[in-house]
C-alpha cells in the first residue's frame, strides 16, 4: 500500500458509511478482505471501512493536498447501488 485515505459516504441503512480509499504499490497483491480483516479489534465497530476501493492515484490540488470532495462526489452512490440490488 503507498497510501490511503477514509471518507465517510451516504449510507441508506447507517447514514453514512466510512470507506477506505487505497493507492496500492502496483507490484502489491493485496484485495478488500485482507484489508478489512486486519483492521478488525484494532477499530471500533462503527469505525471499519464498510468497503475499500482502489485507485491509480489520489485527487489533488495544485499545493499537492488530497481533495477528499472528489473521493466523496466519485462515490458517492456505491452503497446505493447496493440497497438497489437488494431492494
Amino acid at each position: 500500500m503507498v497510501e490511503s485515505a477514509a471518507v465517510g459516504l451516504p449510507h441508506p441503512d447507517f447514514g453514512e458509511g466510512v470507506t477506505a480509499v487505497v493507492v496500492k504499490d502496483k507490484a502489491a497483491e493485496i484485495s478488500e478482505q485482507p484489508i478489512l480483516k486486519a483492521l478488525e479489534g484494532r477499530l471500533a465497530k462503527f469505525k471499519l471501512p464498510k468497503r475499500v476501493i482502489f485507485v491509480e492515484n489520489f485527487p489533488r490540488d495544485a499545493m499537492g493536498k488530497l481533495q477528499k470532495n472528489i473521493l466523496r462526489d466519485r462515490y458517492a452512490e456505491i452503497y446505493a447501488k447496493k440497497a438497489k440490488a437488494r431492494g
